[in-house]
């Protein structure tokens, strides 16, 4: 069996950035992130080690502590605003990247478009970006595109870990139903997204089993798996090396191995050497048997 590993993969410089203000910024003081700061548990029991509470943004009496954090995943201006005026000290991690799709958002609301948002509706990314603009209409397929109402400019930003492929789809259909609208499109799929969306097609190309690693409830982690299932190959997301069965790499020839953003080094580093571990028991089994064909495991 041989190994891969995708030439991107694992935690972007995003979610490494607001793991080490969030970590820092508990040890000097107590500290409360408003959510999950990105979404692997793993990152959590980090930020229980290093004495970080956990709150909720949408309840201003989830934190008992004077400093809050706002997650990665960022939020709305509304949410921001709140917890200043209830007199805490705001701690914003949010990615860079996800400042930008607000930004883009903010833009071509000033420039009269009725707004529209690639994405999931109940990912707090997204909630965060249609917090201060209610207008603004969240799709994630074609079925969702009659909810958007007819006006004479509409202009689209995107989830940051949306598959840019789905997104041009969508675009396109937008397009197409709303014909006689002026539609802008103003592409918010960060980078990182797309650099382990196109390593993931090279691995496709080169496999025959994938294995992802990341959080269950990681958008851009579950991204990844589909991309893999929707080329017809045996897909395997986990978050642990523990959850590695050495049976389901019986028929395995090339195993290709990525990570979404929220993945911490040290899970992609022990996930591999678990896969080597079954590598080398699969051809010393080999082995065995070659000597001595009667030889049973």
């Amino acid at each position: 069996m041989n190994i891969f590993l995708a030439q991107h993969h694992g935690m972007c410089f995003g979610v490494r950035d607001a793991l080490r203000a969030t970590e820092d910024a508990a040890r000097r003081a107590p500290l409360t992130v408003l959510g999950q700061l990105v979404h692997n548990p793993l990152v959590d029991r980090a930020l229980n080690a290093a004495g970080a509470r956990r709150g909720e943004l949408d309840d201003l009496g989830s934190a008992t502590t004077h400093q809050v954090a706002i997650t990665a995943h960022g939020a709305s201006d509304a949410h921001r605003q709140a917890w200043q005026k209830a007199g805490h000290a705001v701690l914003d991690t949010t990615c860079p990247l996800v400042k930008k799709a607000h930004q883009a958002l903010a833009t071509l609301v000033s420039e009269g478009c009725q707004p529209v948002v690639i994405g999931q509706h109940q990912h707090v990314e997204v909630r965060g970006l249609v917090g201060d603009f209610p207008q603004a209409v969240v799709v994630l397929d074609e079925s969702d595109i009659p909810r958007i109402p007819s006006h004479p400019r509409i202009g689209i930003v995107s989830q940051t870990t949306q598959p840019m492929e789905s997104v041009l789809r969508l675009v396109d259909a937008i397009r197409r139903h709303h014909h006689g609208s002026g539609v802008r499109f103003i592409d918010t799929v960060c980078h990182p997204t797309k650099q382990r969306q196109s390593a993931m097609s090279e691995l496709i190309d080169e496999c025959d089993h994938i294995v992802v690693i990341g959080g269950r409830n990681s958008n851009n982690t579950r991204q990844l798996a589909q991309k893999s299932i929707a080329h017809g190959l045996p897909t395997l997301q986990i978050e642990r090396p523990e959850e590695l069965d050495p049976s389901w790499f019986i028929n395995a020839r090339n195993v290709g191995v990525t990570a979404g953003t929220s993945t911490l080094d040290e899970t992609v580093h022990a996930v591999m050497e678990r896969l080597h571990q079954i590598a080398d028991a699969q051809r010393a089994l080999a082995t065995r048997e070659e000597i001595n064909p009667l030889f049973h495991a």
